[in-house]
């Protein structure tokens, strides 16, 4: 498995009414981790009403992989079944460790805290 990517992102933290309006452009992954709580990757700004907070986030890395990717590295270590809708994220633990996949069509991103990146990389 190749070195994972330091992922620059903002993490949005508002009113799940005000996350549902959230506007974010150019189509960068949206990921929402509660109800409450949203990760924006790459993204340098969103517009979010209401009260709101958001902070630029780097505490997670990532790789880049490709639908085959995800069936011959990713599956064979997960013990839950991947939604079938796209894009989708689906959160729990990869080869033990705890970790998202945010599903896209064509693409996808395998994320976790920079601190399990080693671990998750040498079990893959």
């Amino acid at each position: 498995m190749r070195a994972p990517e330091p992922l620059a992102a903002l993490r949005v933290v508002a009113a799940p009414e005000a996350l549902d309006e959230l506007v974010v452009a150019n189509d960068y992954p949206t990921l929402r981790l509660a109800s409450d709580d949203v990760l924006v990757i790459g993204a340098a700004s969103v517009e979010v009403t209401g009260e709101h907070l958001v902070v630029d986030e780097a505490g997670f890395v990532g790789w880049w992989l490709t639908p085959d990717e995800v069936r011959d590295l990713v599956v064979p270590h997960v013990d839950w079944p991947l939604p079938a809708a796209r894009p989708a994220l689906a959160q729990g633990l990869v080869a033990g460790v705890p970790a998202k996949l945010w599903l896209a069509e064509d693409r996808a991103l395998l994320l976790c805290a920079a601190a399990y990146a080693h671990e998750l990389q040498e079990r893959l």
